[in-house]
């Protein structure tokens, strides 16, 4: 009889846990539902939008209902982004900018305001890559490095500030890389321009919070992009390429581009803070804060599989040049990469 009645206690009891858990389920996902924005109308600046990750997030934005303005350096694939975008239906503006200058990007920013009257969101997404062993790269290629995806985030963030303190509200958006919090051989410019920008991005999170503004760091791993052949190779450029190109297109160490969009536009409706891309990179980023000795001894091992140096070759080429170079087993191995470089407004 005990043993019965301790039986039908236990059993309300897993009832009303289950009961309690659910509708705290519940309230959570309620609380979250409430604190997302409506996206609708609202004003959304992409730099580096022609191409790429950038022309993801565009449509992804233009999917709710946002009118867009887009900028990048290269006038011909702005009209080709431009032309893509409105045949989806979605309000868009092109300004050629290049934002590692800071008047270029003031007189960007007076255009959009000018067409608009306000800005909403920004994404500081322009970037460059350039992949070689420490022994072919140069102060100016750190310089480089830096004056894109440092300065080419700090120059457009500066810029609205003032805006969006005025409107009580705001959204940033800085892109960065998993190469920011774990520095990848042979991408040493790269990683330190990275890490400079959520290094930014971390300490903008805290101080612009006070006026309404909303700041997300955005930490993206390897994504099918397509954006290999932009990238610039120094050393043994050829083989620099092949493996670059062959890592940023295998399916289980990369995600597509249109998930990553849908994160990053899922983060700014909720003002989360940070949100990393993709489960090898959070990986990453776990593994190098618990055991950073480990992880330097097997990123050690990582770079003396990759290419060695070449001293006298200290010229630069792209990936777009050296794509042709590479054998059958390459142009398989890179398919999904190629695939998604033709949907967003890659060079062939």
């Amino acid at each position: 009889m005990n043993l019965k009645k301790t039986s039908r206690w236990i059993a309300i009891g897993v009832g009303i846990g289950a009961g309690a858990s659910a509708g705290l389920v519940a309230a959570g996902v309620a609380v979250l539902r409430k604190r997302q924005i409506d996206l609708t109308n609202q004003v959304v600046l992409i730099t580096g939008g022609s191409r790429g990750l950038g022309q993801a997030v565009a449509r992804e934005f233009g999917k709710c209902g946002c009118r867009l303005a887009i900028c990048a350096r290269d006038e011909e694939e702005l009209n080709r982004a431009r032309l893509r975008l409105e045949t989806e239906g979605r309000q868009v503006l092109t300004v050629p900018c290049d934002v590692s200058d800071a008047a270029s990007v003031t007189n960007m920013l007076a255009a959009v305001r000018e067409r608009y009257g306000h800005i909403d969101i920004l994404v500081n997404n322009a970037g460059e890559i350039r992949v070689a062993p420490l022994e072919n790269i140069t102060a100016a290629d750190f310089e480089r490095a830096l004056s894109v995806m440092f300065w080419g985030t700090v120059y457009p963030t500066l810029e609205v500030l003032p805006l969006m303190r005025g409107q009580g509200a705001g959204r940033i958006v800085n892109v960065t890389s998993i190469g920011g919090k774990v520095s990848i051989p042979h991408l040493l410019a790269y990683s330190c321009a990275k890490a400079a920008a959520i290094a930014f991005s971390e300490g903008l999170r805290n101080e612009a919070s006070r006026y309404g503004i909303r700041v997300t760091t955005v930490v993206p791993g390897l994504m099918r992009t397509g954006s290999n052949v932009n990238a610039i190779f120094k050393g043994e450029r050829e083989d620099e390429s092949g493996w670059f190109g062959i890592a940023a297109g295998l399916p289980f160490l990369t995600i597509p581009a249109s998930r990553a969009a849908r994160r990053i536009v899922r983060a700014v409706r909720r003002g989360t803070g940070e949100t990393i891309l993709g489960f090898p990179a959070v990986l990453l980023a776990k593994a190098n804060a618990l055991c950073p000795g480990t992880m330097s001894r097997i990123l050690i091992g990582v770079n003396s599989l990759l290419p060695s140096s070449a001293h006298e070759r200290l010229s630069e080429e792209s990936g777009l040049r050296l794509e042709p170079r590479h054998g059958l087993l390459y142009q398989v191995l890179t398919t999904l990469n190629r695939r998604a470089g033709r949907r967003l407004n890659q060079p062939a």
